[in-house]
């Protein structure tokens, strides 16, 4: 038994593996929920499994390294460190979203933000999608933020959380640039940082796209308008609490490329 355990150690490490590829890419293909890909396999049971084979592999290598002749410690090493780069990544994930704000729409105009269209609207509504916000309401008065926040959080509204974390989000000038032209560089910024199904409407003076993570296949809706000299950018998870800071990320990435785009 002593012999084969690093062999048992290696082979439970890559059930880890192949859990964590369940859990992110059934969720993206639509063959699981992202409350059971997420929420359970990864938040909740991912930590414990992780803790389970560590303790596994440690022990298989120290009797590895004990025995004479050395056993195969390479595969108890190797077994070892699979749940910890899997932990590395899960606790850089929390690292960053204890750092955001605990939302998920976020927007360069905190007073007037950028509307989806009809279209998009229905389609978040046939998906059961988070709705969205009254930037001027505070948290504690909204779900699903009521029983999740207290205190000073509580009383703060996303417009103050916005302001407080995410400052940078400018809109952005166009200049002499006219709104045809500033709708083409929305467009072709969109396409530039992968955002897909990328719509215009000229009338209305907006872009719409849909932004997708590669792990889970969590999207976001993404609505640029065009007016009064201006572009304002709004980002919306489609599910979760809290987007980690990843849309206000995107905009950052999105404002950037529009800044390439535009003539002159």
């Amino acid at each position: 038994m002593r012999d084969r355990l690093p062999k048992y150690a290696l082979w439970l490490a890559l059930a880890l593996l192949g859990w964590f590829f369940i859990a992110a890419f059934f969720t993206k293909w639509g063959l699981i929920g992202w409350r059971t890909g997420f929420g359970f396999m990864t938040v909740t049971a991912g930590p414990i499994l992780i803790a389970i084979v560590a303790l596994v592999a440690v022990v298989a290598l120290v009797l590895a390294l004990r025995q004479r002749p050395r056993g195969p410690w390479w595969k108890a090493a190797l077994a070892l460190a699979i749940p910890l780069v899997l932990f590395g990544g899960l606790a850089v994930a929390q690292a960053r979203g204890a750092a955001a704000p605990p939302i998920h729409d976020v927007s360069t105009d905190v007073i007037d933000p950028p509307q989806f269209s009809v279209r998009t609207m229905a389609l978040r509504e046939s998906v059961d999608a988070n709705p969205l916000v009254d930037y001027g309401t505070p948290l504690g008065q909204m779900d699903p933020w009521r029983e999740r926040v207290s205190g000073e959080m509580a009383i703060k509204t996303h417009a103050d959380l916005m302001a407080e974390h995410y400052s940078r989000l400018r809109p952005i000038a166009t200049g002499r640039v006219s709104q045809a032209q500033a709708l083409d560089a929305v467009v072709a910024a969109m396409a530039d940082i992968g955002l897909q199904d990328i719509r215009r409407d000229p009338q209305a003076g907006t872009v719409e796209g849909v932004a997708e993570t590669f792990a889970f296949g969590f999207r976001d809706d993404v609505v640029a308008r065009v007016r009064d000299g201006r572009i304002d950018l709004r980002s919306v998870s489609r599910v979760g609490v809290s987007d980690l800071g990843y849309n206000a990320a995107r905009l950052e990435r999105l404002s950037s490329a529009i800044r390439r785009r535009l003539p002159g």
